[in-house]
């Protein structure tokens, strides 16, 4: 009971007052008998163990409402702690995500122009050829470039059978003044000067305002003069000298005719 009264001032004072009451009593014993003490202290007893009771229950109830705290603030640190690694993940895979698409941007542009460069190669495309621009598909480029490459190293046999196929199969071709022109030279260089003069004339005949007009008329002179016929030679160089009087051709053709009886 010493514990209680320890703990509860309020029960110090009522034993208090229960002590005065008993002096009282002792002193004025013509007051209160006995069992009137009695009864007296045993209702005393009886308060101070509800008092008890009450202080033991309110103890436990606010035990177990700071044990509920405590676990609400263990699960929340829980749930925080599992909220931070959640966002790490997320970090993680944001920036995963970012390179997987930046590597896929990557070779999404790596295969659109390796699909351009394909796409090209059956575009057909600018060229210019002795300062005439047009149109003109791959196949057709490359078979001029191929023929123009046996004439530059030699092959004239070659180059004729190149530039003949090609104006076959390329008769509208912007090419085809080009192609006749060095059909000539190629026919010129294997020696095959009649074929040569039906190709420079078709060249000029087709071509009268081209820049190599002058020198196909000169080539020409030279295959006929070639074949022996001097009188054909003089009337084209004639011919040049008339049509193209400032050209370079024109002057080289007044030297060939000296040479030629």
């Amino acid at each position: 009971m010493s514990a209680t009264l320890r703990r509860w001032p309020g029960a110090r004072a009522v034993l208090a007052a229960a002590g005065l009451v008993l002096a009282a009593g002792g002193a004025q014993a013509g007051l209160f008998d006995d069992e009137e003490a009695r009864k007296a202290i045993l209702d005393l007893r009886a308060r101070i163990a509800a008092s008890d009771e009450k202080a033991a229950a309110r103890s436990a109830e606010l035990a177990e409402q700071i044990a509920t705290l405590k676990r609400s603030l263990l699960d929340l640190n829980n749930q925080l702690e599992a909220m931070r690694a959640d966002m790490a993940k997320l970090r993680g895979g944001g920036e995963q995500m970012q390179r997987d698409i930046a590597d896929l941007q990557k070779r999404q542009k790596d295969a659109a122009q390796v699909l351009d460069e394909r796409m090209r190669k059956f575009e057909p495309a600018k060229v210019a050829v002795d300062g005439k621009e047009f149109m003109a598909d791959p196949d057709e480029r490359r078979a001029y470039d191929e023929a123009m490459a046996a004439l530059r190293s030699g092959e004239f046999d070659k180059a004729v059978a190149g530039l003949g196929a090609f104006q076959k199969r390329y008769p509208a071709s912007g090419y085809g003044d080009s192609v006749r022109f060095w059909l000539g030279n190629a026919l010129y260089g294997k020696r095959d000067y009649k074929d040569a003069v039906a190709s420079f004339r078709a060249f000029v005949t087709a071509s009268p305002e081209h820049p190599r007009a002058p020198e196909a008329l000169l080539a020409l002179a030279n295959s006929q003069a070639e074949m022996k016929d001097p009188r054909g030679a003089r009337k084209t160089i004639d011919e040049l000298l008339k049509s193209y009087p400032s050209s370079e051709a024109a002057l080289a053709g007044k030297e060939r005719l000296t040479s030629l009886k």
